[in-house]
């Protein structure tokens, strides 16, 4: 649901993958970090976002201080203005963008992550509801720390949101648009509205996108048979799940492991 580490205490320097949302604050030296196939430096006074579903490494944390906050999207997000608290000015991107943001106001982030940490130990009442906007705090200063530092406002819709969240959840079953659209009570052409303006692009293609980045996470993280990554993403021919690949990338799975190796 909710949870907090110090970066002090990190010992685990294994790939990993969780379905909950990381929020990384360095407050002394620095950290290096493995996200899907980037390489990021989280210097002090910065915040890195990690989705949920994006494999995360540790490479070094020498030296550094800071936290680890890690909560699910259903403890977090209870309304459409949670959710698109969430994914505002791409906190936590869906498109394998990870952003590294230097806070104006360091101290503020300190205080809340040290009250979170707190009411966690004790666990007072109604604790969980006040670490819930506490985190949201957090959020809200790392998005003025982002608009001051001249990143642009990007407000998200609710339900495009929690169409890229049913796609990302249920890749093996394969689902239509038209099914996608009737399990999120809506229709394919709001989906594809909403798509172009917020990807740019229709929402069968936003679709391909974030199937082409999961196969890509299982091929370099996961130690599985062609036929078996082509099942997970809901292709019933190994063959066809191939060519969709390399119509999409440039190389066959086989060679883009090969140059992963290498």
């Amino acid at each position: 649901m909710v949870a907090l580490q110090r970066l002090e205490t990190v010992i685990d320097f294994d790939p990993k993958r969780v379905k909950k949302y990381l929020f990384i604050w360095c407050n002394h030296g620095k950290i290096v970090i493995e996200v899907d196939d980037k390489i990021l430096t989280v210097s002090k006074n910065q915040v890195l976002t990690i989705t949920s579903g994006q494999y995360h490494r540790f490479k070094s944390t020498k030296n550094a201080k800071g936290y680890v906050l890690s909560f699910t999207l259903d403890y977090m997000c209870k309304t459409e203005k949670d959710i698109e608290l969430i994914f505002q000015n791409s906190l936590f991107c869906h498109f394998d963008y990870n952003e590294i943001i230097s806070i104006v106001n360091p101290s503020d982030m300190e205080r809340e992550l040290h009250k979170i940490e707190q009411e966690l130990v004790e666990k007072p009442f109604q604790y969980l509801e006040s670490i819930h906007s506490r985190i949201e705090l957090l959020l809200f200063e790392t998005n003025r720390s982002k608009i001051a530092n001249g990143g642009e406002i990007w407000k998200p819709d609710a339900l495009f949101l929690r169409f890229l969240e049913f796609v990302r959840n249920n890749f093996n079953k394969n689902h239509s648009l038209k099914e996608i659209a009737a399990q999120l009570q809506t229709t394919e052409l709001k989906l594809n509205e909403l798509a172009k303006q917020h990807a740019g692009k229709t929402a069968q293609n936003v679709i391909y996108g974030l199937l082409i980045s999961e196969a890509q996470r299982i091929l370099q993280y996961e130690d599985k048979r062609m036929k078996e990554v082509a099942f997970v993403l809901g292709f019933q021919d190994p063959y066809y799940f191939s060519k969709f690949f390399k119509n999409h990338t440039g190389m066959s799975p086989t060679d883009y492991v090969k140059n992963i190796q290498t």
